[in-house]
């Protein structure tokens, strides 16, 4: 939690008081589709992810991840944990047999626009989103 709530944008969503949502992080951890990854530093957290597998009818039926909430402590950008972790994530990708990897980054995070393209993502569709 100390990890999205260390950052501007997140932090503006809200719901980053510290405690982590438990309830959550149990559906989370009990759905086989879902997974957590935690990038550890000696004894410190330093980066986190969510994968989700999304089973779909188009590319042949074949089920693409999503990957979220993908942070790096703040101090440590550059260091090359979020290649690493990405490296972790598109290598579970390709073990299910996902067909794609997909992921949404907002449009102020020029920086992320760079990382991800330089792992070979491309901006191919628009998202859009509506906060219910």
């Amino acid at each position: 939690m100390a990890l999205l709530a260390d950052d501007d944008i997140a932090r503006a969503r809200g719901g980053y008081d510290g405690e982590l949502p438990s309830e959550a992080f149990a559906e989370i951890d009990a759905d086989p589709r879902n997974e957590l990854v935690v990038a550890i530093s000696g004894r410190m957290i330093v980066g986190t992810c969510q994968l989700t597998f999304i089973p779909g009818l188009s590319r042949g039926g074949a089920e693409r991840m999503t990957i979220e909430a993908v942070r790096v402590r703040s101090d440590l950008r550059g260091a090359g944990i979020g290649r690493r972790m990405m490296a972790y994530a598109l290598g579970r990708a390709r073990a299910r047999g996902c067909a794609v990897a997909q992921l949404t980054t907002d449009k102020r995070r020029a920086e992320a626009h760079r990382f991800y393209e330089s792992l070979g993502f491309v901006a191919s569709h628009e998202g859009m989103k509506l906060a219910l």
